[in-house]
């Protein structure tokens, strides 16, 4: 305890990292206000309520805006979307790969071009919000021009969210968009906690204790995922220059376990709610289309959850061979002067990398699965849905990667003043490092 707060002392007597952590909690402060303040012309109390399904996970990551008919309903969901479709473009259009490798010019161009469709995204989004969402007893005033004037709204409300996001990453800590969406999640946390302790009341404190006991067993496991690395040792040449030489060190490339994220859960979530929108249409037709109906209603459901993970398998394996190229990291490598020890440079370094990659990427997948559909297996234990969402997939993956990113930030700026770090044991690893040296 006395470390902890030596520790606190430490952060707070920094200068910078003291104005950068202040600017962020103002920052999210306002994120959060904006959630609750409900659109022009729409009475809250006639709202629906929580949604279910694929708008439930959205309303998860917005804090309940999304329920709520906030000026912020669709927060900087857009903007991701948006992001994930430059960054598809950038492996299969020839255009956007030569932007991605122009280097800072390229990366702002780029940035500019998703701020662009992020506002067409919105504009898009925002209609069908309003149209799906709202209820139309709700609207107080003309329909056709609250639906215009909610659309503008929205979408500033989204433009602000990306804004926020921006000023956190340059005057804050932490990366501003992944902090926006999981002080959502965050937010729903202490009223979970609360709601199953209510219902177990005083009989239920033995299982109540096992639970959390559970849940912490589970947050170490989704920390192993995520910082589990398989490092291949790269070998620089001498170089002389002058009178000096430089290179001759050994360093290594960290390959992630998980290095798809949580991208494949939140793809195979995003495509479970189609069947279950297309079945109950057919339901009355035939017998079958029924009983899937109501297998896809239930995320419970075995069948459910298999398909499920089946979904999570397929997109790890999708996203990690569009986000890791093998045939780029080896030109890098021999571009540099690298080579990895007993591997020739160039395309035999490639296949290496490649076999390690489709090696470790299996238990990663598999592991990924797991996570996402513990939540289910949660609920059938007699756990409430709003803490079994935490017991894994994306909320709890979201929320400890974007901690253990704010950890190894503030705790750079702690080796830099000289002070000891966050940890005892050794040094705080996010997910940003790409390099890391021997």
């Amino acid at each position: 305890m006395k470390k902890f707060i030596n520790t606190i002392k430490n952060i707070f007597s920094i200068e910078d990292l003291r104005t950068r952590i202040l600017n962020t909690l103002w920052y999210l402060l306002i994120f959060r206000l904006g959630s609750f303040i409900v659109l022009p012309g729409v009475d809250p109390a006639r709202l629906s309520g929580q949604s279910e399904g694929l708008l439930g996970l959205l309303d998860t990551f917005l804090g309940g805006a999304f329920s709520n008919a906030s000026i912020f309903g669709l927060g900087i969901m857009p903007y991701i979307s948006a992001s994930i479709v430059i960054q598809l473009l950038t492996v299969a259009v020839p255009y956007f790969q030569k932007m991605q490798k122009e280097g800072e010019s390229g990366r702002k161009k780029l940035n500019q071009i998703t701020r662009v469709l992020t506002v067409f995204i919105t504009i898009a989004q925002s209609f069908a919000y309003l149209t799906t969402t709202v209820p139309p007893e709700a609207v107080m005033i003309d329909r056709t021009f609250f639906t215009i004037s909610s659309a503008i709204v929205l979408t500033a409300g989204t433009i602000f969210c990306m804004w926020i996001g921006e000023k956190i990453t340059d005057k804050g800590i932490g990366n501003g968009i992944s902090m926006l969406i999981m002080i959502g999640i965050v937010s729903r946390f202490p009223t979970a906690i609360v709601q199953e302790i209510v219902s177990r009341g005083a009989s239920g404190v033995i299982f109540t204790v096992l639970e959390f006991v559970a849940f912490f067993f589970i947050v170490m496991g989704v920390i192993m995922l995520t910082q589990a690395t398989r490092r291949i040792p790269v070998q620089y040449a001498k170089q002389v220059i002058g009178n000096k030489v430089y290179g001759g060190q050994r360093q290594y490339i960290p390959l992630k376990l998980n290095s798809a994220g949580v991208m494949p859960i939140i793809f195979a979530q995003s495509l479970m709610i189609i069947p279950g929108l297309i079945a109950p249409t057919l339901a009355d037709r035939s017998e079958t289309a029924g009983t899937i109906a109501s297998a896809f209603a239930d995320f419970t459901s075995p069948a459910y959850n298999i398909l499920l993970a089946i979904l999570i398998i397929l997109f790890t394996y999708f996203y990690t061979a569009i986000s890791v190229n093998p045939n780029q990291i080896a030109e890098d490598m021999k571009r540099n002067g690298g080579f990895i020890p007993g591997v020739k440079p160039g395309l035999q370094t490639s296949e290496f990398i490649d076999a390690i990659l489709s090696k470790i990427t299996l238990p990663g997948a598999l592991f990924l699965a797991v996570i996402a559909i513990l939540p289910s297996i949660a609920s059938l234990l007699g756990i409430t849905r709003q803490f079994a969402q935490f017991y894994g997939g994306t909320s709890l993956l979201i929320m400890v990667g974007v901690i253990l990113d704010t950890m190894q930030q503030i705790e750079s700026y702690l080796l830099m003043r000289h002070y000891e770090g966050l940890m005892k044991s050794g040094r705080v690893r996010g997910r940003s490092g790409d390099v890391v040296a021997a």
